[in-house]
């Protein structure tokens, strides 16, 4: 059994501390308005933490999600179908207000690709059109390749070296607790395509941004550039992408050993290997989804708002329970759990799950415009869960200085379930950006990401790659953010608008 493991049995079992000491160990600011008052939240909290570590809630709730929607790609069927599941699901667990605002969303279809070296070792690979790729003619474009490690190597290529050919970025993506991994590897996905377009490129390769070591390959979106020509983008597995590796190599120590001695400026690409690159995918006009709303009233400040989500969506090859099937269980869970503590949630919980996350964030961008800014303004806090089942391994946040005590509450009652207490400058997810750039406070439980991202974006995105465990520990974690958030004495002071956070 894992340290983890034994965390989490141990912490199953309900002691009940003496008042007097849970409110020592709490501190002289808690957060909450009196002795009395913080003896009773701190009980009900941690009574909530050990309900939650037991609950087959969020499991049941995924369970149900990728069985009876499954994919949920923006714009398609199944997305359509994930709102009327969302909607259904939070009726019957008791949520009100629920409603479904309408969001334009891009419509892309992937279709088929492939990445051939057809010489000098003629080979097949494992691929994935990147989400909003163009497509290339029926045939496909045959072109030689050129590699480079990274968007920083590409740019220091001489004038014209890409120019007519296929660039294939090599960069690996390192695995990393705190994701951190992804955001360095992401640009060669993003803005990569655009970049060797503006060199003269005509298609690009990529090595997956993810950490897998089995052959299937990432998908995800990238973002042309207006001022560079679009041309067409894939990602292949990193198996494949290490057999390039290698076949760009050896074709580059064979060109070296049998050329004349020649101009040592002159860079040593991979001219010699010749690749096809097949892409099906198109456009087609934008369609409507919506975002999901759903809430539990509060008591004497149900005027303010504490905000859980995740993104309903997921991407078309696999059923997105780690992307972000786990973070709408945990968000649902979460709040309908925490609001079934006496005493009573004081603010009103709401659980937003947010349309297209993945393909350009279009429900985080129309939930404040919907709101309006005096409904934004009752927002008190914003939490979103986006990075798989967790577990949660550290609890950040970026609140005013006011508010820190409020963290550490919540920090005292989740610490023995392998929890650290984190810093207070969290971004604290995409989704929930928006808000942050109008000063709503964020708390930030932070899920583990060290495998996240060997499924993530891929074929293996299944409900065989949650680890039940972990999702209860996570669950737990944000239900107890959740509801001493919502207990939490007022009033709740803003962080500085800043349009840039992102």
């Amino acid at each position: 059994m894992s340290a983890l493991s034994r965390r989490l049995k141990a912490a199953t079992v309900f002691v009940v501390a003496s008042a007097a000491a849970t409110v020592a160990a709490l501190g002289p600011e808690t957060g909450f308005a009196a002795e009395a008052d913080a003896r009773a939240v701190t009980q009900a909290a941690k009574a909530l933490r050990d309900r939650a570590l037991v609950s087959e809630e969020s499991y049941r709730l995924l369970e149900d999600l990728t069985t009876e929607v499954g994919p949920r790609f923006a714009g398609t069927a199944g997305d359509r179908a994930g709102v009327e599941w969302s909607k259904k699901t939070l009726e019957s667990l008791g949520f009100t207000n629920i409603r479904t605002p309408e969001v334009l969303v891009p419509r892309w279809i992937r279709g088929e690709a492939s990445a051939d070296v057809l010489s000098p070792s003629p080979q097949q690979f494992v691929t994935l059109a990147i989400g909003g790729s163009i497509g290339t003619s029926d045939e496909g474009l045959v072109a030689p390749i050129v590699m480079v490690e990274d968007i920083d190597a590409l740019r220091a290529l001489p004038e014209g070296a890409v120019k007519g050919k296929i660039v294939y970025f090599n960069e690996r993506m390192m695995r990393t607790q705190d994701g951190s991994g992804y955001a360095k590897a992401v640009a060669k996905r993003t803005v990569g395509p655009s970049i060797a377009a503006s060199l003269g490129a005509v298609g690009v390769v990529i090595r997956s941004v993810g950490t897998s070591t089995n052959r299937i390959a990432h998908t995800g979106t990238l973002s042309y550039n207006v001022s560079a020509p679009r041309i067409p983008a894939v990602a292949i597995s990193n198996p494949d992408a290490n057999n390039l590796e290698r076949i760009v190599q050896r074709s580059q120590a064979h060109s070296h050993d049998s050329a004349e001695p020649s101009n040592s400026d002159k860079p040593s690409d991979s001219g010699d290997v010749v690749m096809r690159l097949r892409v099906t995918a198109r456009d087609l006009p934008q369609v409507r989804s919506a975002n999901v709303i759903g809430e539990i009233p509060g008591t004497d400040l149900a005027d303010e708002i504490v905000l859980i989500g995740g993104h309903l969506d997921s991407w078309d090859p696999a059923v997105g329970a780690q992307d972000d099937g786990a973070g709408v269980a945990i968000a649902i869970a979460a709040a309908k759990l925490a609001a079934e503590m006496t005493p009573k949630p004081r603010r009103t919980i709401r659980v937003v799950l947010f349309a297209n996350e993945e393909f350009g964030l279009s429900g985080a961008a129309a939930y404040p415009a919907d709101e309006g800014d005096e409904n934004v303004d009752r927002h008190a806090f914003a939490m979103e869960a986006d990075l798989g089942d967790g577990p949660v391994w550290k609890l950040a946040a970026n609140v005013p200085e006011r508010h820190w005590p409020l963290v550490k509450s919540i920090h005292n009652i989740v610490k023995d379930l392998g929890v650290a207490l984190g810093e207070n400058t969290a971004r604290g997810g995409a989704d929930i950006g928006p808000l942050r750039q109008r000063g709503v406070p964020v708390i930030a439980p932070a899920l583990d990401a060290t495998t996240y991202f060997d499924v993530h974006h891929t074929v293996n995105d299944t409900l065989e790659q949650v680890n039940p465990e972990h999702l209860k520990q996570s669950t737990a974690v944000f239900a107890v953010a959740t509801y001493l958030a919502a207990m939490a004495e007022g009033p709740i002071e803003r962080l500085p608008i800043d349009p840039k956070a992102r």
